[in-house]
């Protein structure tokens, strides 16, 4: 499995960029005290990381672990996106297997771009015929990455039109310190809001002065310039 997984390491290796490579650690802040610190990362735009995922995307769940343990961000986003791949060609039994083995991986699933790129598809595409249990589980945890899987993982249910979870999980993280989960909750607001923009304008009418103002800038970010400012004002 270690050898398939270093396989799959130096393929990704042929797509590196030069120039990413400098520009990336500095995109995901990877600084010292910043929410990356210490994520390397070689160089490889998502596209390319892509094309080798799916080329592996049928791997047994060992190399993606073996993946996920990289110190190399690339790998580990190969390794979920093979994971978002095979889900989508897998049956019930399948999925739920996908699904399990994700949420035992959380604590590598460590940057939003791997959150943002695999939740929705594994965990959000799972559960919208299921309970949303594991959704309120995870938005308790204490790492913020199980926190921003709960809230991006609803952006599936969210275009299939059930609003509930975000809701929930918006006033449950209403004042949520990290400013990555503030963008992340005020995003899904706003794409509920492109579906039901009354809904949207209820829950803001209700919160807009007590939400943190990126929170309430990013829901906000598809109204009228002047309904923005009024909101802002508030």
């Amino acid at each position: 499995m270690r050898q398939q997984a270093k396989e799959i390491e130096r393929e990704i290796r042929e797509y590196i960029d030069p120039v990413k490579k400098e520009y990336l650690p500095r995109f995901f802040k990877t600084g010292k005290g910043q929410y990356g610190e210490g994520d390397k990362f070689l160089g490889v735009v998502v596209p390319n990381t892509r094309l080798v995922a799916k080329r592996h995307k049928d791997a047994p769940f060992e190399v993606m672990a073996e993946l996920l343990q990289s110190q190399w961000h690339e790998c580990r986003l190969c390794a979920l996106l093979m994971l978002v791949e095979r889900f989508k060609k897998s049956d019930e039994k399948g999925r739920k297997l996908i699904y399990d083995f994700y949420l035992s991986q959380t604590a590598r699933i460590n940057n939003w771009d791997l959150v943002d790129l695999s939740a929705p598809g594994i965990v959000g595409e799972y559960l919208k015929d299921k309970s949303r249990e594991d959704l309120y589980r995870l938005a308790d945890s204490k790492l913020l990455w199980d926190q921003r899987i709960a809230v991006v993982s609803t952006y599936t249910l969210i275009k299939n039109g059930d609003f509930i979870d975000i809701l929930a999980l918006a006033e449950r993280l209403l004042h949520h310190p990290h400013d990555l989960m503030r963008k992340a909750v005020g995003w899904m607001l706003r794409e509920m809001g492109k579906r039901d923009r009354d809904l949207l304008v209820q829950f803001l009418e209700k919160y807009c002065k007590v939400m943190p103002r990126t929170m309430l800038r990013y829901a906000i970010e598809k109204f009228p310039e002047e309904e923005r400012k009024e909101f802002m004002k508030r």
